[in-house]
């Protein structure tokens, strides 16, 4: 799936993440924050890459700013924004379509 326009997803409450997605030309370049860096760094950085991954997303900046979010968060979150920046919407998500 191709990011078509800046998208944005989540908000910078507690237990939330705030993910943006913007069209890329070189791989993937994520920006990770994160209240909880340290612990959980390496397990938001490999979810995130995953997500891009099952959505065959190959091209994009991401920007995750994470404020303790659970792992099914972060999913949905990177998957909203994804998906918003190809114009679809809450009626049209392709559940067990692109996603894999």
């Amino acid at each position: 799936m191709e990011i078509r326009k800046t998208a944005l997803a989540g908000t910078l409450e507690s237990s939330d993440a705030q993910v943006t997605v913007s069209p890329g030309d070189s791989g993937i370049e994520l920006t990770l924050e994160s209240s909880v860096m340290n612990q959980y760094g390496r397990q938001i950085r490999a979810t995130v890459l995953d997500v891009l991954a099952r959505l065959g997303v190959r091209d994009c900046r991401i920007k995750v700013v994470d404020k303790g979010a659970l792992d099914c968060t972060l999913k949905a979150r990177v998957e909203c924004a994804v998906f918003r920046s190809n114009g679809i919407s809450a009626g049209k998500v392709p559940w067990g379509g692109d996603i894999r």
